[in-house]
């Protein structure tokens, strides 16, 4: 089963789209940890590696998201999870979309992307597509 991370870091408040796609993949068969409101990248790295998670889902209004996944980035590498997924979502402008990509993060949701896409994603990059509904 895949295992996915989501999380809310920074001090946004508004988590109904993060749920929404929590459902969403739990509905498609993965495991779904949340971290709630107003976590701390750090927090996140530790969480997915104590966790064994396959992916990290990253959900972001404030157009924080390059340099909150830039940081996650380098804190996963530096705790041996490189083989983990990195994806996130919210407010992206398309200069975030080109930022994100040269960081090569593959995994970036704007508004208006829907929850079939994201599930797709996920199953398609994790363990070779492991995770569909039996």
């Amino acid at each position: 089963m895949i295992r996915v991370l989501l999380a809310k870091p920074g001090i946004d408040g508004h988590d109904v789209g993060v749920k929404i796609v929590a459902r969403a993949l739990r509905d498609a068969g993965m495991e779904v940890i949340y971290t709630g409101l107003r976590t701390t990248i750090p927090d996140v790295a530790r969480t997915a590696i104590q966790e064994d998670v396959d992916a990290i889902g990253i959900s972001n209004l404030s157009s924080q998201n390059v340099a909150m996944m830039s940081e996650l980035q380098q804190l996963i590498r530096e705790m041996g999870g490189e083989d983990i997924l990195l994806t996130t979502g919210g407010s992206l402008l398309p200069e975030d979309l080109e930022a994100l990509e040269a960081l090569g993060i593959e995994g970036a949701f704007p508004p208006g992307t829907s929850n079939e896409q994201i599930v797709t994603f996920i199953r398609e990059r994790v363990r070779g597509g492991e995770g569909a509904p039996a």
